[in-house]
This record gives structure tokens, sequence and C-alpha cells, in this order.
């Protein structure tokens, strides 16, 4: 039987490399929701990339819509409404699903993506899709986003769900009123909702005069 083999020295230890990889996301960032600069900043840092229009745009998406990653992935051609600027958003884990507005700048980065899937002769009826032209995996996707606040210079670890809290962090921020961002989030519980409306510093405005 053939001696077990010991760690490099420049190696981590697999107790140190598994206490590291099961850290609360609390103990390595201070907020769990991405700044809209900081979104900007993921997603010019995204375009320098092989795929950099595909993958600023699925940053935008993720973010103006509050996808969750596999919403996000698994959405499609027939959700997107050219005509009236409109996204059939479908929820998933027994959210509630709704339609959003698509803005201007996300609008044309939608035809732009399906442009170049033509030139490709594409048919799939997925909006994000891999290398190889088949429908992008929430690993890659979450990879993607990781890489992006990486190359963003970010001073924390992003992961994707930052960007659906970065969402409602957005609405309530501006002084949406909960219940519209519940609707927009597809939360069942309003519960889920006032996280948002509590971190808002709108709510505060007033209270020191200058």
């Amino acid at each position: 039987m053939p001696a077990a083999r010991l760690p490099k020295k420049d190696s981590p230890l697999p107790q140190v490399r598994e206490s590291i990889q099961h850290k609360k996301y609390s103990e390595v960032r201070d907020r769990e929701y991405l700044l809209e600069s900081e979104v900007k900043a993921m997603m010019t840092a995204a375009k320098k990339g092989r795929w950099g229009h595909r993958d600023s745009l699925l940053i935008l998406v993720a973010y103006r819509h509050g996808l969750r990653i596999s919403e996000l992935v698994n959405l499609r051609w027939q959700q997107v409404d050219f005509e009236t600027a409109t996204l059939h958003v479908k929820r998933l884990k027994g959210s509630n699903s709704g339609t959003h507005p698509i803005g201007g700048d996300e609008l044309r980065a939608l035809r732009e993506l399906l442009r170049q899937q033509h030139k490709k002769n594409s048919d799939s009826p997925f909006v994000f899709l891999s290398e190889r032209g088949g429908p992008m995996v929430p690993d890659a996707a979450r990879k993607l986003i990781c890489k992006a606040g990486k190359n963003a210079g970010l001073q924390f670890p992003v992961h994707p769900h930052m960007l659906r809290h970065g969402c409602g962090y957005y609405l309530a921020a501006k002084g949406t009123d909960t219940r519209t961002i519940q609707d927009y989030l597809g939360h069942k519980n309003i519960h889920h909702t006032v996280r948002y409306t509590a971190l808002s510093p709108q709510r505060f405005e007033g209270l020191w005069e200058d």
C-alpha cells in the first residue's frame, strides 16, 4: 500500500481550507446588498471580457429586476416584449411572478444580444447562452458575477443574490413604498421586504438640521 502523501508546504491544510469555505457572508462583508455605483463598476469590468456585452447585460438584468440566479439563467426571449418594453418575470421558489418595465438602455442591450445570437444562427429560446450555444448554467453565471466584482475592485467578495438585495435597497432608498417593493420582488410575505425599508436612509431625513 503506497504511503499517504503529506500536504505541500505552500498549500492550505484541508481543515483550514474548509473553515474558509464555510465562513458566513457576514464575516467577510459588512452588507449584503450592492450599491448602484458598484453594479455599474461591475458592468464596466464585465464588458472588457470576451463575452462583454452578454456578461454586462446579465448583471444589469439581474439587478434591475431583482432576479435570483435560477430565474436569471432560465430567462427566455418569449418573456421579453420589445413592442411594449416589458419583461414577464417568472419567479421561482414560490414567489409571485409579475411584469416589469424595461428601461431604454436595457432594451437596446437586449436587442443587440438578440442580433448577436441571430448572427451565430442560434435559435435558442434562452436569453443568456454559454459559449457553446446552450443555456447558461447557474454555476457559470455565479462565477461570472463573482469575477466581475473582483475585477471591478470591490473590497469584498460578491455573490449573485447581492444584486437582488441591491435592487430592493435601491427601490427603498428612492422612497418606494414597501408594498410596491414586495410586488416587484415577488415576495409572498411582506416580512421579507421590510429589511430594505429598514436599511433605507430616507426615513431618517430631516432628523437633523443643517
